[in-house]
């Protein structure tokens, strides 16, 4: 099959060319005339579901620009208040009309005549958000929308002085890589204190958020908001049982190949006890590792890296580049962490991260750029709703693209020492990212079906579980302050709540997929594209089927791919 980055926009043929999104009045008419339209062939339903697909991509990439806006740059009141506008104005005023519309398609005749194996996880979706929906929840989402993003407000402040000079957490932290223990030792203190100096407006944020989607799940019918955002995020094909047998294999199968690897680190450093601030380090007279300087560097060489993988993959990249959807490197005002935002009408995503020059950031570069391939692999599909992929199989997409690129990372460095201490370092957190996904899904089940704890309890189950997923060869003695309220640090708690045990289940698919690369680079490369191709068009474990997976996190399993790792661990050492 062919396939070509030269991504086109969807062509309009309901809404005009010019229109833009700029309040509910100039949108109202299109939901009225799909509310109203008679439907009475397969022809007439065909039409109604595309002019249905042109109006969700032009409003969901309205809303996603104003969000991109917005994190680029959180200082800037206006584009705070046309986001807030989005989400408190025109959200709302959509989901009703949605609704109605949702109902009038399970309910037409015409719909049994679809395809129902292309449309059957589309349909499935639709009569999922007719079971959810309630009108009295419709201010409490648009709260939420508000809220979620105070995170990014509270934390795109956050700098700390180093030598005098002022960096962001993402930029000193680069510092914890610094030979100089007592220089590591000072700056992850000032790190710490510095966000225990919002602690208290983190964990009233954090309590607003809960006690509003707890009210949004009993609304709902549900007990709790972990079943209510169960249903919500599609989980069709895995329970909260098997989360907690993935944390019981995490213990298991993963810690001891943790302890392994710390032990190592120790004996590396020379030193009798390992503390927090010599996780990152280099023994004295080795430099920590600078793949790149600046954000068109670090993009220059990502698409090299792309280009030998498959020219295809970097083009991707390329085009991106041409229309100017990058944002790559740290600076006061920006919100924290990386991600790809799909934009569904025009095609190509936008890429946003916090570079400071570290391996980190090319590990998170390659990460987005497998997003970036699944969004424009799945462009294609005629409907909006068939890109809506789950996200256990999108970070799949971005998670082997931290593997498969590894081959050709010397890109990145001139001596071949380097690349194998890279590898090495991309290696190690393949392993180590597992407890830090465990501790953070296992807190998320205890907060949603514990809603009305108070902060002390809050903080003590806190670290009763990180300390149920922590090397026993780290030395964390005296940092009891800063590890209760560490939590904090997660994004996805306060923005995308529930969302983070997709990174485990989608790291075993991963390493699934780089096995096969092993074996056969191209029959690898090939069911990777098949699968994203797909989009969101067929049922989880028929994706991984295609991607010549088996969905499946068994303690089995997981031991077996664990396995894998650890002895193509051994072979750079």
């Amino acid at each position: 099959m062919h396939y070509s980055a030269d991504i086109q926009k969807t062509p309009r043929h309901f809404l005009p060319a010019d229109f833009t999104v700029t309040n509910w009045e100039t949108l109202e008419p299109y939901f009225k005339d799909l509310l109203d339209r008679p439907i009475n062939s397969g022809a007439d339903m065909e039409k109604w579901l595309l002019d249905m697909s042109e109006i969700e991509a032009v409003i969901s990439e309205d809303a996603c620009w104003r969000q991109i806006k917005m994190t680029c740059d959180t200082e800037n009141k206006s584009l705070e208040e046309a986001f807030v506008f989005f989400v408190t104005e025109i959200q709302p005023k959509i989901q009703p009309y949605a609704d109605l519309l949702n109902r009038k398609l399970i309910e037409n005749p015409f719909t049994q005549e679809l395809d129902q194996k292309e449309y059957f996880t589309y349909l499935r979706g639709v009569k999922k958000s007719i079971d959810l929906f309630r009108e009295e929840n419709i201010p409490i989402q648009s709260e939420l929308g508000v809220l979620q993003q105070q995170f990014g407000v509270i934390s795109g402040k956050m700098t700390v002085q180093v030598n005098g000079q002022e960096y962001t957490l993402q930029q000193a932290s680069k510092f914890l890589e610094n030979p100089d223990r007592s220089l590591r030792e000072s700056v992850y203190h000032a790190i710490q204190k510095r966000r225990l100096e919002d602690k208290d407006a983190l964990n009233t944020l954090f309590s607003t958020l809960i006690e509003k989607r707890d009210k949004l799940a009993k609304n709902a019918g549900f007990s709790n908001y972990r079943d209510y955002k169960f249903k919500e995020l599609g989980r069709f094909d895995y329970t909260k049982e098997d989360c907690y047998q993935f944390h019981e294999a995490v213990k298991l199968h993963v810690i001891p190949l943790v302890d392994a690897i710390y032990r190592k680190k120790k004996e590396k450093l020379g030193l009798d006890t390992l503390r927090p601030w010599d996780i990152e380090a280099e023994p004295a007279g080795i430099t920590p590792l600078s793949p790149f300087k600046t954000g068109p560097e670090l993009l220059e060489k990502s698409i090299k890296v792309f280009e030998q993988l498959r020219p295809f993959f970097a083009d991707c990249l390329r085009k991106m580049d041409e229309l100017k959807h990058f944002d790559l490197e740290s600076r006061k005002g920006k919100a924290p962490g990386g991600y790809n935002c799909p934009l569904a009408e025009s095609g190509a995503p936008f890429i946003f991260m916090n570079a400071a020059g570290q391996m980190g950031d090319v590990t998170t570069m390659v990460h987005e750029g497998g997003h970036a391939i699944h969004s424009f692999l799945a462009h294609p599909l005629k409907l909006s709703s068939f890109k809506d992929y789950p996200m256990e199989i999108a970070e799949v997409a971005s998670m082997s693209m931290e593997l498969l690129t590894m081959d050709s990372w010397d890109v990145f460095f001139d001596q071949e020492s380097d690349l194998i201490r890279a590898k090495e370092h991309q290696l190690e957190r393949v392993i180590t990212i597992f407890p830090w996904i465990a501790t953070i899904d296992k807190f998320q089940h205890w907060v949603y079906e514990n809603p009305n704890h108070t902060l002390e309890e809050r903080a003590e189950k806190w670290y009763e579980i990180l300390n149920e997923f922590s090397s026993k060869e780290i030395d964390f003695s005296g940092l009891e302050s800063y590890r209760y309220s560490g939590w904090q640090r997660q994004l996805h708690l306060f923005e995308v709540p529930l969302y983070y045990i997709e990174y485990g289940i989608a790291q075993l698919g991963a390493i699934g997929l780089w096995m096969q690369y092993r074996e056969n680079k191209e029959a690898a490369l090939d069911n990777y594209m098949k699968a994203l191709s797909l989009g969101g068009t067929r049922t989880l474990p028929e994706l991984y089927e295609a991607a010549g997976l088996v969905f499946n996190f068994s303690p089995e399993h997981i031991q077996t791919l664990m396995n894998f790792v650890k002895k193509e661990l051994e072979s750079k050492r």
